[in-house]
């Protein structure tokens, strides 16, 4: 075989590998930005209270994202691990939050998909869930 041929050959194959890393590696979440509304859920941390993270992450969340569909910007999670001091007991056991381009896109897309999302929300904790609304200022 002739040098051209393997390196072109070489070629290909890298090509191939680069696309196939490309397509399993998972875009990257957008990041808010200044003037996006933040829709922070807390789940305050309390003796005897139950949390399923297993069931927030990967159904809970995910299902909303979906019912909320292109109104819905991003989202993400948090899983508390520690208070302020050691020792302290950590204030929240979970948040979540959602990201709008609008406060009417979140008030439009949750109005109508509400019932389903709180009736799933036994699912995974007995926690009344606390909702802060906010534009993101940076």
């Amino acid at each position: 075989m002739s040098t051209r041929v393997i390196l072109f050959v070489g070629l290909v194959a890298l090509v191939g590998l680069l696309l196939a890393f490309r397509l399993k590696t998972p875009a990257k979440e957008p990041q808010p930005k200044k003037g996006m509304i933040k829709v922070t859920i807390l789940y305050p941390n309390a003796e005897g209270k139950k949390f399923d993270m297993d069931y927030y992450s990967s159904k809970h969340m995910p299902m909303v994202a979906s019912l909320l569909g292109d109104s819905l910007k991003s989202y993400g999670i948090d899983k508390g691990v520690a208070g302020r001091n050691p020792g302290d007991p950590i204030p929240y056991v979970a948040i979540g939050y959602l990201y709008f381009d609008r406060l009417s896109a979140y008030q439009n897309s949750f109005r109508s998909n509400a019932e389903k999302i709180r009736g799933d929300i036994p699912n995974y904790t007995d926690i009344q869930p606390v909702v802060q609304i906010s534009e993101v200022v940076r």
